[in-house]
């Protein structure tokens, strides 16, 4: 049978409880942005991103090493772990669960996500030429890390890759929301860039900034069709590895403690959590 974690406290997971949390407090506040400042963190995570472009075509220019290039390329994890930037599949699982705990409605996230993975590529898409045009020497090495992508095809083996791929970015973002430490938050930062590139995952805006590159080029042996074609593909398979096989399974291991979010939802969740603003007001009047 086994005992009731809200009644028996000792039989609470209490880390992935607080990690819950954590989450849900995270997302309310990232759903909740303006316009503009949602836009603005989408444009500096594609930034951030295209730091790790430049240090992955920097290494693997000069080693001819994937698994080399996919250790250099974590510094762009760590930018956005650090600077509080976003990617488009970080939000698989910090404001969806808010959604899930009904603390904000769901076409707010959709207006999070569009917003967050438009930022991300019109960013990544700019910085990309300016590594092209400042370092014309990586263009090979640029076309070859692109056209690996539109290789695969839009068979299962991208689809695995990219199912794959959504699974281990969401899996960074639980286990950074597991600690409160800046420096633990980077041990997970920089594994998960070198899978991601390293393994060659098929990750929606890691691979939409390397094909970006190629194109920079003038040179690569695809177009933006065929762009569009690869990066919805894996758009589509991170969404089911980051949702399906992390998001929803961890929520399954505190289901009293969501819930307890539910059962108490979010009123004026439009533009932010009022019901909270508005009790915090009648407690200073009483």
């Amino acid at each position: 049978m086994g005992s009731d974690p809200a009644r028996d406290a000792s039989v609470a997971e209490q880390e992935v409880e607080q990690a819950f949390k954590r989450s849900v407090d995270e997302g309310r506040r990232r759903i909740s942005r303006r316009t503009w400042p949602l836009l603005a963190t989408g444009l500096l995570g594609g930034i951030d991103v295209g730091t790790g472009v430049l240090a992955l075509l920097l290494v693997e220019h000069e080693t001819g090493s994937v698994l080399l290039a996919g250790l250099a390329f974590s510094i762009g994890f760590i930018a956005l772990s650090l600077a509080r930037s976003e990617l488009f599949t970080e939000d698989f699982l910090v404001p969806v669960t808010t959604v899930i705990a009904r603390q904000a409605r769901f076409r707010m996230l959709l207006r999070l996500w569009a917003g967050t993975l438009v930022g991300n590529l019109v960013a990544g898409w700019i910085f990309t030429s300016l590594i092209l045009l400042g370092f014309p020497q990586f263009a090979d090495t640029a076309i070859q890390a692109g056209a690996y992508y539109v290789d695969l095809g839009l068979g299962r083996q991208a689809f695995a890759l990219a199912v794959i791929g959504g699974a281990v970015i969401t899996l960074l973002t639980w286990m950074q929301h597991n600690t409160e430490s800046s420096a633990l938050k980077l041990v997970p930062a920089v594994t998960t860039g070198f899978l991601l590139a390293g393994a060659q995952l098929n990750h929606a805006v890691v691979n939409s900034l390397l094909m970006f590159s190629a194109l920079h080029t003038g040179r690569a042996p695809f177009g933006y069709v065929e762009w569009a074609q690869t990066a919805g593909l894996a758009a589509v398979g991170n969404l089911v590895g980051g949702l399906v096989l992390v998001t929803l399974l961890r929520l399954f291991q505190v289901p009293h403690t969501v819930r307890q979010e539910r059962d108490n939802p979010a009123l004026g969740v439009a533009i932010g959590d009022n019901r909270r603003v508005r009790q915090q007001g009648r407690r200073e009047r009483s």
